[in-house]
Parts: structure tokens; C-alpha cells; sequence
């Protein structure tokens, strides 16, 4: 739990200040609870993570695998501060369905191929963010947009999680129950483990009535390789090359990452939101679009699905409160490990849909509760007509076109066929409508929030730093390793009862 004392050591947070009733640094709970932590973040992703092998008709192992060393090199070029994990995105089944529509072995790598090409343009994004700096970017996320993103990722995924309960409402009932117990009720590493909790009993109690298929079980080997030759994109580049195929599964997938970048900015808000950290300003926005860009085109390389960051494990953050990485890169390196055992796939494979979906409605609803949350503390005034028509739009949007028919907004493009999901077109919607509409954008609308560099213009911090040169106790992320010190007894002491307690 964060202290007084260390809730004035921070980074620029999404707040001013640490949420007090955080772990930012999970060491001090030990090693065993730390890999509770992690496990429990890997079981959070896996059901939806080995969904998209299981439509598409790609590798589940090479799936875990790619899952585990995409989270582990997004944590690398995001500095290690972003508590998030990379898993299967849904985005493109489209994309593969388009090419191999029934699975066909010796058609997804060119599917994949086309995944490959589409993570360029996070790189492009990414080049872009960087030339433009953050804090200019910033100015077009403030939490009127980035909050209702937030609440519409979570109901826009509440579908899935009814869906799954509705195959046996009991079961579900059992794991939603085991999770309040556990959370409200519960005393030491229950209290922090509810998401846990909730998958082994709620599993073990489907197996007792019998809910469960283990013919997957038994037939499934000890150990094997996740990857193989002919699964990846390499293997098509032969004698029997399909040109004109592989350009079709180009032009075909590649629009598909603008949906899924603008996806990946409403993740980083909901992640920044619910830890109470600036993520979009440090490690930047151009870290995390490049990590997530290179771990889709190291994925979909070697026959396993796209990357994105996971909702599931957003939730799984808000429900425990502990926001160190260290956790997450722990379930990278369970998911590494887990898939050379295919017999621990087939076990997690063989999980029943109600268990998925009691822990699932939980989770989704923890995420839309960040974004309520995420309105309310920075005092975003729903009074103005201005407020309200971006709130509204990105809301009706996001949620109408994913509960209509079609799911998504069909673009026809020649022979290019553009899907964009309702989070992608809410998103884009509400980014133009704030910037367009009159009055000021950004976060200069948030001057109370309690950090002084969002409430100015880039202009503005210039003209300061150069009349005031002195470093100042809110200074930039990551600008020196002074800005992250421990402060000293005097300097607590002048600053105690400073609004630590906010949350």
C-alpha cells in the first residue's frame, strides 16, 4: 500500500499523486505472491488469447508463446513501466477469415503475411507520435475522450462475457461469487488473488457437475514445439510463391491497423486510469505503438495471431491494485513456458465457456468502472453542451455499431474491403469532435487536476522553463533520475496532507 511518504515519490501520474491504496512495487509482497500475481494475469488472458487460434485456425502453443515474448518485448521498448499484456487481437479475424476462410494450413501464412505488413504502420504511427512529441499529442486525449473510450471498452466486451455465462449460469454465478467473497470479504492473499480464485474454483466446480470435456486432456503430449516451419510466413517464399495472393492479403489487412491503433490509444487510457500514471506522456505513446507493432510482426512472422493490449488484464489491475509490471512479465513468462505443454493448453482449452464468462463480466464491468472513475476525478464538467456531444458520441457510437448487425462499419475501398470496430470509429470520432468544436481542447480544460504541465500548451511550458529554469517537483517523466528521488524528512513534512488520501 502506498504510504505518505512514497505517495510523493511519483512520476507525472494521471493524478497528482499515487493512488494510496496501490502496489506500485510488488517486490515488497515477496516472490511467491508475485508469481500468484503473474499467474493470475495469465489466466485472466488466456481464454480470449487461445479464441482467435481456436476461429482462425492458427496454433494455440504458438499463440501462448508469441503472447509471452510479444508482452515481454513491448515491456523492453515501453522501459518497463506499462502493466500490460500483449494477447490474441480480435480485430483481424476478419482479416484471416478473408483470405482462409475455413483455416486452410497452406493459406494463413499468407493471412499472416498481410497481419506482418499491417504492424508497419504502428511503426509509422509510432515515428510520428515521436516527431510531434507527447505533450502536443496529449492536448487531444483529455479525460472527456479518454473516459468514455474507457467505459465503452468495457461494455463493448460485456456481450462476450453474458454470451459465456448464458451456457451454464451457475457455474458463472459460482466464479462471480468466489470473486466478491474473495475481494470484499477475503483476509491476506485471497483478498489479492480474487480473479485466481474465482477461475480454479469455479473450474473445479464445472468439472464436479460435469461440465467439462477432457478428451482434449488425455490425447494431448507432455512436451512439444509451439512453432512449425510451414505454419509461419516464411515457408510460402519458395517455388510455389502466390504473388497475386499475398498482395490481396495486403491490400486486404493492412487498413485493418488503423482501427486496431486507435484501439491501442484507448488501452493505454484505460491503463493509464486505472493506475493512476501518465502513460501516454511516459514512456510515450511512440514506445508503446512501436512495442505493440514489432510483437504483431514477430507474431504473425511465425504463424501466431496479431498483438494488442489486453482488456481482460485491465481489469484484472483495477480489481487488485497492484500496478507493477514486474507481475505482468511474470505471466509473459508463464505463457513462454506453457507452450511447450501442450497437455496445459489442452487443460485450459478444455476450461468451460461459463467459467470464462463469470470471470469475463467481472472484469469488463471493473474497466468501464476506471472510465466512470476517470470523469469524476478530474471534475470533467458534464454541464457543458460541448462535454455532453463528445461523451455522447463516442458512447453510442462505440457501443451501437458493435451491438448492430454487421459489429462494425464495412468500408468497400476497390477490392479492399475496410472493417472499422465501433471502439475504433466512437474513438475517432470523439478525438475530432473535441479538437473541432469550440473551446479549448486537451487538458489546459483541467487546470484543477493537479499537475501544472497538463493544464498548459507546449507553448506555455516552454515560456516557463526558459523564464524559470529550476526544475520543478512535477517536472517532466523520465527527464533525470532526480525527478523519481526520495524526498527527505523536511521536505515530507512541508508537504504532508497534501491530497494523498484523494481517491
Amino acid at each position: 500500500m502506498a504510504s505518505s511518504k512514497n505517495a510523493h515519490v511519483t512520476t507525472i501520474t494521471m493524478g497528482a499523486t499515487d493512488a494510496p491504496d496501490a502496489v506500485y512495487d510488488a517486490r515488497a509482497l515477496g516472490k511467491p505472491k508475485m508469481l500468484l500475481f503473474g499467474l493470475q494475469h495469465m489466466f485472466a488472458m488466456f481464454g480470449a488469447t487461445i479464441l482467435v487460434p481456436v476461429v482462425t485456425g492458427l496454433s494455440i502453443s504458438a499463440t501462448l508463446l508469441f503472447a509471452g515474448l510479444g508482452t515481454l518485448l513491448f515491456h523492453f521498448i515501453s522501459q518497463r513501466k506499462v502493466p500490460a499484456f500483449l494477447g490474441s487481437s480480435f480485430a483481424f479475424i476478419a482479416g484471416y477469415a478473408a483470405i482462409a476462410p475455413n483455416g486452410e494450413p497452406e493459406l494463413l501464412p499468407y493471412a499472416c503475411l498481410g497481419v506482418a505488413c499491417a504492424g508497419l504502420l504502428y511503426l509509422v504511427l509510432s515515428a510520428l507520435f515521436k516527431a510531434f512529441g507527447a505533450q502536443r499529442v496529449m492536448q487531444f486525449f483529455p479525460p472527456v475522450v479518454t473516459g468514455p473510450i474507457v467505459i465503452a471498452i468495457g461494455l463493448t466486451l460485456a456481450s462476450s462475457a453474458i454470451t459465456n455465462c448464458s451456457t451454464n449460469w451457475i457455474v458463472a454465478i459460482v466464479a462471480i461469487a468466489t470473486i466478491v467473497i474473495c475481494n470484499i470479504w477475503g483476509k491476506g492473499m485471497i483478498k489479492i488473488i480474487p480473479i485466481l480464485m474465482g477461475v480454479v474454483v469455479a473450474y473445479a466446480f464445472a468439472a464436479a457437475v460435469g461440465e467439462v470435456d477432457w478428451s482434449g486432456v488425455q490425447s494431448a503430449a507432455w512436451i512439444g514445439l509451439p512453432v512449425l516451419w510451414d505454419n509461419t510466413v516464411f515457408s510460402i517464399f519458395g517455388s510455389n510463391f502466390n504473388g497475386a495472393l499475398a498482395t490481396t492479403a495486403i491490400i486486404t489487412i493492412v487498413p485493418i491497423a488503423f482501427a486496431t491503433m486507435i484501439e491501442h490509444i484507448g488501452d493505454i487510457s484505460a491503463i493509464s486510469s486505472t493506475c493512476n500514471r501518465n502513460y501516454i506522456a511516459d514512456p510515450g505513446l511512440h514506445r508503446t505503438l512501436l512495442g505493440d507493432g514489432l510483437a504483431t510482426i514477430l507474431a504473425s512472422l511465425f504463424g501466431a495471431p496479431a498483438n494488442t493490449t489486453y482488456g481482460e488484464n485491465t481489469g484484472v489491475l483495477a480489481l487488485t491494485h497492484v500496478f507493477d509490471p514486474r507481475v505482468v512479465r511474470i505471466a509473459a513468462c508463464f505463457a513462454i513456458l506453457f507452450s511447450f505443454c501442450p497437455k496445459f493448453s489442452a487443460i485450459i482449452g478444455a476450461m468451460p465457456a461459463c467459467v470464462i464468462g463469470g470471470v469475463s463480466l467481472v472484469l469488463y464491468g471493473m474497466i468501464s468502472a476506471v472510465g466512470i472513475r476517470n470523469l469524476v476525478e478530474n471534475h470533467v464538467d458534464l454541464s457543458k453542451s460541448r462535454n455532453i456531444i463528445v461523451t455522447a458520441l463516442i458512447l453510442v457510437l462505440s457501443i451501437g455499431i458493435a451491438y448492430s448487425d454487421a459489429g462494425a462499419i464495412i468500408i468497400n475501398v476497390g477490392p479492399t474491403v475496410i472493417s472499422l470496430s465501433g471502439l475504433a470509429v466512437g474513438s475517432l470520432v470523439g478525438i475530432i469532435m473535441n479538437a473541432i468544436m469550440p473551446g479549448k481542447i486537451g487538458y489546459k480544460n483541467l487546470a484543477d487536476t493537479g499537475i501544472p504541465e497538463l493544464a498548459q500548451t507546449p507553448e506555455e511550458i516552454e515560456a516557463e522553463k526558459e523564464n524559470n529554469p529550476k526544475t520543478p517537483a512535477w517536472a517532466g517523466v523520465g527527464e533525470s533520475a532526480s525527478a523519481t528521488r526520495t524526498p527527505t524528512d523536511s521536505e515530507i513534512s512541508k508537504t504532508s496532507g497534501s491530497g494523498t488520501d484523494q481517491h
